[in-house]
């Protein structure tokens, strides 16, 4: 197969490619030529862009990170924001189920994840903060049942209900 000029892969493009393989198939699918078939192109388009696998699956989690910080609230209200904000968490992500099984056998997976889930869990107590809610594992306990609730599965809607009662009766006990 062969490609018009204006059509060829770049660097974003493989790494989109690899969030599908990722999410679909897992990590073990994160090689230069399961990628390539994928893109229905060769290996070497794979080289071209990357020295190695190993550049590719940094540059695939660099990429993660950065568009995966946790939304900004858009209420004023910090419990709505709060309750909104975890709400979007809670929601089953099979990228996010995907990379948080590699970072079980992959270092730089999960320093990724760790930064991620830092991150989340800042943003968390920046908003319980301005409830009056001082105390960091609250902020704790909302972060770990999100990612539970997302790695459980479930429809987006259960997640929903499930993560705002937690976050209501946190909230009542302030």
């Amino acid at each position: 197969m062969t490609r018009a000029r204006t059509d060829r892969l770049t660097r974003a493009r493989w790494i989109e490619a690899g969030f599908a393989a990722l999410a679909e198939d897992g990590h073990g699918a994160l090689k230069a030529e399961p990628l390539a078939r994928r893109l229905g192109t060769t290996k070497g388009s794979f080289y071209w862009h990357f020295r190695d696998v190993p550049e590719f699956q940094s540059a695939l989690l660099a990429a993660w990170e950065q568009q995966s910080g946790p939304p900004d609230p858009r209420d004023a209200n910090p419990a709505a924001g709060l309750r909104a904000l975890a709400q979007r968490m809670a929601r089953p992500d099979p990228l996010e189920r995907a990379l948080r099984a590699w970072s079980l056998s992959d270092d730089r997976a999960a320093a990724a994840l760790a930064r991620h889930d830092t991150n989340r869990q800042s943003r968390i107590a920046a908003l319980l903060a301005a409830m009056g809610v001082a105390n960091p594992d609250m902020a704790r306990l909302i972060g770990a049942a999100t990612t539970g609730l997302a790695m459980q599965g479930g429809t987006a809607d259960d997640n929903d209900d499930t993560i705002g009662s937690l976050v209501d009766l946190i909230l009542l006990l302030r």
